[in-house]
């Protein structure tokens, strides 16, 4: 993985005015609100490779492959299932969820690092809502967030296709250039830089995390998000 380098300030922290400017913050939920070394998106990787496997009859290595190409061409895998092979999304999304959720910790430090966050705060993901309360539940957050803006929602067209993003900004009528973006998946934040969002990239060593990361659109970069977010308000409240 190309390891790029923060292109924060000393002090981890967007400037004060910056800050208060922030009238939405926008996050991303799987291997953003949580660590990605939980390896809880892991498990519904494995989950999409055995639902391929069985519908199409092939054994675990060839479903991967196609699992990966599909999520190469089409932005998910399930929307090249649907695509390619007609598949409902629903009961799709029911199988691949259908995970350990154990491995989350409850997560204070984020809980509180949100609390003292000022603006509103919403999810946006390729997952279903369904997932995201589940997530949230377990890490104890879920009191911070007006709404998830789901797969569903976007009429199961996934990130990084602009269309998502411009539903909703327009649902929520957010203002991109008083918006923060927060996203695991570089790529993913090219279309909000575009529209005039600041962004941040959560940096993992998951696949294909870093596709783009050394881009014009990645504005900030960091390791911790809990961490970053205490900063931040640490400094606001400091300046």
């Amino acid at each position: 993985m190309t390891r790029v380098p923060s292109r924060l300030p000393g002090d981890g922290a967007l400037a004060p005015k910056a800050l208060a400017a922030t009238e939405t913050w926008v996050f991303d939920l799987d291997n953003t609100l949580y660590p990605a070394s939980t390896n809880l998106f892991d498990q519904v990787d494995a989950r999409i490779t055995e639902y391929i496997a069985e519908l199409l009859n092939l054994g675990s290595t060839e479903a991967r492959a196609i699992q990966k190409r599909y999520f190469r061409e089409y932005g998910t895998s399930m929307r090249g299932l649907m695509t390619r092979h007609g598949v409902d999304p629903r009961p799709f999304l029911d199988f691949v969820h259908e995970i350990d959720m154990t491995v989350l910790d409850p997560a204070p430090a984020l809980d509180a690092a949100l609390a003292r966050l000022p603006g509103r705060k919403l999810i946006f993901t390729n997952a279903d809502t369904a997932h995201a309360e589940k997530v949230m539940q377990r890490l104890g957050v879920e009191r911070h967030f007006e709404a998830v803006f789901d797969i569903h929602e976007s009429d199961y067209v996934p990130k990084p296709q602009p269309g998502p993003y411009a539903k909703l900004v327009a649902r929520f009528g957010i203002a991109p250039e008083r918006a923060v973006m927060i996203e695991d998946l570089a790529v993913n934040l090219a279309p909000a830089a575009a529209m005039g969002m600041t962004t941040v990239w959560v940096r993992t060593d998951s696949e294909w995390a870093d596709d783009g990361a050394a881009d014009t659109h990645v504005h900030h970069v960091v390791d911790d998000l809990a961490g970053w977010l205490a900063a931040l308000t640490a400094h606001a409240e400091t300046a």
